[in-house]
């Protein structure tokens, strides 16, 4: 290929990224299949394609674009610091870079279990020791955190999973939990989805499937999770 037909390709290249990052979401969805086809373009351009994304952001875009390298040109991630790309921040020092790379490579489950692992620290050392959390815990979970873990969800499901995404499905339907349930996946035929087995670790699942939140105990702590003001005021989604 000649240094001009490279520039031509690069360009478009770009053009693709760019025409993906300012589309909307029904459009960015549209156009998932062929930022994905372009992976050794996008390889190609290099780290300076990420000059103009905001580390401090919630575009999925950005993490599409990441999950697809990562999947089809790994060494791209010879700059480690792409495992991580965007900043994460803590109130009780709780270190998200794994729950990152977990969404990142599309380990839902194994990042779903580091969710509810962060959800009891954050509830104090009570619930990390009888291994659950009550809802009456959920008020004093550090805003800071949760918002963090929301973004990440968000960020690596195509702008579908997170607690804020629950929450805007939630609203949706008149804050009915019994049509939250079959809505998300969590619920067929009037039956629970049997975990682990039968709930969709991929990006093929329903919107809001992910993160799961253990229902045994009655809607209340997801009640208390999705009202907490850090995840209410996230997208606008007071209940």
């Amino acid at each position: 290929m000649t240094n001009k037909s490279q520039d031509n390709y690069s360009n478009a290249t770009l053009d693709l990224v760019k025409k993906f990052v300012a589309s909307n979401q029904r459009k960015r969805i549209n156009l998932l299949s062929e930022i994905e086809s372009d992976a050794i373009g996008i390889f190609n351009i290099g780290y300076v394609v990420f000059d103009e994304f905001d580390k401090e952001g919630d575009d999925w875009a950005v993490g599409w674009i990441l999950q697809v390298l990562k999947k089809h040109k790994p060494e791209f991630f010879e700059q480690v610091l792409f495992n991580n790309w965007f900043n994460t921040y803590s109130d009780v020092n709780i270190n998200y870079k794994e729950l990152q790379l977990m969404l990142l490579e599309q380990k839902f489950e194994d990042a779903d279990r580091l969710t509810s692992s962060y959800l009891r620290k954050l509830a104090g050392k009570l619930a990390e020791k009888r291994g659950y959390v009550f809802y009456s815990e959920v008020n004093n979970m550090s805003g800071t955190d949760l918002k963090s873990i929301d973004r990440l969800w968000n960020i690596y499901s195509n702008g579908r999973f997170g607690f804020s995404n629950q929450a805007k499905i939630l609203k949706s339907v008149g804050i009915r939990y019994e049509s939250l349930w079959p809505k998300i996946g969590w619920k067929k035929d009037g039956m629970w989805t049997r975990y682990p087995n039968s709930f969709c670790w991929s990006l093929k699942a329903p919107d809001g499937h992910m993160p799961l939140i253990n229902q045994l105990r009655g809607v209340r702590l997801m009640d208390s999770i999705l009202r907490h003001p850090a995840i209410a005021e996230r997208h606008n989604n007071i209940l």
